[in-house]
């Protein structure tokens, strides 16, 4: 398996524990850091409209036998745009969701990988 395959898979496991990580702590509300579960909700959403669990999926479908570069980068930008509009919400509702910043800066992480792979 080749090094940006490595990356891709990576990028897909994230981001599905980033989304069943947002599920569990609004499933269980009361016993979350989240002070108001109606913030979580709309991070939920919006993950939900920018289609994080079916660009995860595609992810690890075509980087799982062979490199398919331009399909990667394509969903990689997907991913990105989700990102920034959560990334921006997040920033203006820190106080209540905080905890999702670690997650968010590793899937920003990982996502940056694929601009500095050379061609």
């Amino acid at each position: 398996m080749s090094y940006e395959m490595r990356i891709a898979t990576m990028l897909a496991d994230q981001i599905d524990g980033f989304i069943q990580f947002v599920q569990e702590n609004y499933d269980h509300k009361y016993k979350s850091y989240v002070e108001n579960p109606d913030k979580l909700y709309q991070v939920k959403l919006l993950i939900e409209e920018f289609k994080f669990q079916l660009n995860a999926a595609e992810l690890r479908r075509i980087n799982r036998f062979s490199w398919n570069e331009k399909y990667t980068n394509l969903l990689v930008t997907d991913v990105k745009k989700g990102l920034d509009v959560i990334e921006e919400y997040v920033e203006r509702n820190y106080n209540d969701l905080f905890i999702l910043t670690g997650r968010l800066h590793t899937l920003r992480s990982l996502c940056s990988s694929f601009q500095l792979l050379p061609k």
